[in-house]
């Protein structure tokens, strides 16, 4: 908003915050406020979002546009409609070309971000053949300059620089792109509006071409920076057209040129975010490598840094739009929100019933886990400050599933939750892992009965069964994100001894079960530890069971004194049971000294069970 300050005493200008996909909004304002021109410039632009949200792009740019020529034809009072495409529409231009793309180009996109656009321009070039719209469309090159977002280059280049960090280029920084500055292009549309012919396009373009590699040394030298230790090559794009060329010759035969050398215009931008480098705010997102749609515009709001300064410069806007600017300036530190994936699972559940206990707002992930786009769409939609993963393949009705099942298991329990781990860590949010304890089993050093339990630091000894096998996979993977807290939970148990799910359940149903001291994970108690834990901002590995170790046979006698006083059981050894499962099971002590520590009022596993499980039934 602080970008429209210098419109602001133009009687002619008034801001509407809205979405162009509203029908019923552009209806309105175009009747309301007798609009009689359209510039269209309202799109996602940033290729990298484009491979890792595709969906965002169809919506705004072919949606959006549509949504405006609707209702252009519905009105029947536009004069001009200039819509605003890009370049990449025509595809890559052979590297040894002297002639530029011009405008009857075939149009050959490579990128969905391009491939969006070229069809809303089809959607344009329909509307004026049938319904005689007055269209005109527009296809440049790159614009650079002051107050542009840093998601682009050369902004994010420049403030890279003035942070003293490396400026990443994809690939070898060979592609070959053509820059124009935008003080040039704003002129550009000027001509186009008031000169250009109705059912034309218009390149604009500029014939000097730059390789990324000479901009970003371009950059080091403007900042007496040696280019050598201050620039870094990273993964290339899915594809990265090598170079766009235009031929710009019919917009120069109505009266455009361009006026801005490249020095010129570089030193400029550069000297803007000098003495402005708070005007967007937190960018961190933007400048990394490969920014994901969360960091773009559109996506979480950003806070002002210089609030009370813009609120001023606001004073003469119109009301309406200095609310919105007031609401965008100084919002109030967001509340928590979760994002929960797992709805269909117990834990998954048992935490939306939490939430809805405490007031907390949450929403399941609509998203599966193996979908990378479907995550980050979850995401940008939900906008959490907070991912629970409560998602995984346990087995229906046990682990042995598992044991069939490998590819499966491999797809939700590794690949799916290292997508959410690193779809959360590019958007900067905390992922509650609920993982497992059952990758331990009693060995040497910690012998059953001995009270030594496993610590947090510890490396898996169980490989039993493939399930286990794929838990302590992704538990290894998940320590190079710090942005996850992964909770280590042992053979469930809640005050629901409906469940079929829950252990006392499962083993109060057995025809025999085996007698052997674990440690185990009273939900009841502890699903809320792990909320508080989100707040505290917890990170790390946590054996996320109650202190202490109780037998099966403990507590089916709590079962009998408290629930059945004529239930009777058999026990069976280890070695009879192995022959009617097909992977073993793990069995194990783990420490939750841990844990403990963090939140003292942690009860011992048999006075959890008996406060929170029996004597509630």
């Amino acid at each position: 908003l602080k970008n429209l300050i210098p419109s602001k005493a133009s009687p002619n200008f008034k801001f509407v915050k809205g979405d162009i996909g509203s029908a019923d909004l552009v209806n309105y304002l175009l009747i309301t406020e007798n609009i009689d021109t359209i510039m269209h410039f309202a799109a996602q632009t940033h290729v990298d979002n484009s491979f890792g949200n595709s969906f965002e792009f169809t919506k705004n740019n072919i949606y959006g546009t549509h949504v405006l020529l609707e209702a252009c034809k519905v009105t029947g009072q536009i004069r001009r409609f200039i819509h605003v495409s890009t370049d990449e529409v025509y595809g890559e231009t052979d590297e040894d070309a002297v002639v530029g793309n011009h405008e009857a180009s075939q149009l050959l996109p490579t990128n969905p971000y391009s491939a969006t656009k070229a069809g809303a321009e089809m959607l344009v070039m329909a509307y004026g053949r049938s319904y005689g719209l007055p269209v005109i469309t527009t296809r440049g090159n790159n614009v650079y300059g002051p107050n542009q977002f840093p998601e682009k280059l050369i902004p994010k280049f420049i403030l890279l620089a003035m942070k003293g960090k490396p400026l990443p280029i994809h690939g070898d920084g060979s592609n070959v792109r053509s820059y124009l500055f935008a003080e040039d292009v704003a002129e550009a549309f000027e001509v186009v509006l008031h000169k250009g012919e109705v059912g034309h396009v218009y390149n604009i373009g500029t014939k000097k071409e730059r390789r990324v590699i000479d901009v970003a040394k371009d950059i080091c030298r403007l900042f007496s920076i040696d280019p050598d230790s201050n620039i870094q090559f990273v993964e290339n794009r899915p594809f990265n057209d090598q170079r766009y060329f235009l031929d710009d010759q019919k917009l120069k035969n109505i009266g455009w040129f361009e006026r801005t050398t490249w020095e010129e215009g570089l030193r400029k931008t550069m000297e803007w975010y000098i003495n402005n480098p708070e005007w967007w705010g937190d960018v961190s997102g933007a400048l990394l490598p490969h920014p994901r749609m969360l960091t773009m515009p559109g996506g979480i709001e950003r806070h002002f840094d210089d609030a009370s300064n813009y609120e001023s410069d606001l004073a003469d806007f119109p009301p309406a739009a200095k609310a919105n600017a007031a609401a965008e300036a100084a919002p109030e530190k967001p509340a928590i929100k979760f994002l929960i994936y797992g709805k269909t699972g117990w834990i998954g559940g048992l935490l939306g019933k939490l939430c809805e206990k405490q007031g907390i707002p949450y929403e399941y992930g609509k998203g599966r886990l193996e979908h990378r786009s479907q995550l980050v769409s979850d995401i940008v939609s939900v906008k959490p400050t907070h991912v629970f993963n409560a998602a995984g393949v346990t087995g229906r009705p046990n682990v042995d599933w598992c044991e069939s099942h490998k590819a499966e298991t491999i797809r939700t329990n590794v690949v799916g939750t290292l997508n959410l781990a690193d779809a959360c860590r590019e958007h900067g949010l905390l992922m509650m892992n609920y993982a497992t304890g059952c990758i331990f089993e009693y060995d040497a050093k910690h012998p059953e009965g001995s009270g030594v339990g496993f610590k947090e630091e510890d490396k898996p000894n169980f490989t039993g069964s493939f399930y286990s096998k794929t838990k302590a996979m992704v538990e290894e993977l998940l320590k190079e994100y710090d942005n996850v807290c992964t909770l280590r939970v042992r053979m469930p148990i809640s005050s629901d001894l409906n469940n079929p799910r829950n252990f006392i359940t499962k083993i109060s149903r057995y025809n025999k079960v085996v007698n052997i001291p674990n440690s185990m994970t009273i939900l009841d108690e502890l699903l809320p530890i792990s909320i508080e834990m989100a707040r505290r901002d917890l990170r790390g590995i946590w054996n996320f069971t109650n202190p202490g170790v109780v037998s099966h046979n403990e507590i089916l006698e709590m079962y009998r004194e408290y629930i059945d006083p004529g239930f009777e059981w058999r026990n069976f050894t280890l070695e009879e049971q192995a022959k009617v499962i097909v992977a073993p099971r793990s069995n194990n002590e783990m420490d939750a000294s841990k844990l403990k520590g963090e939140f003292p009022q942690l009860m011992p596993i048999k006075e959890s069970l008996i406060k929170y499980v029996f004597q509630p039934n």
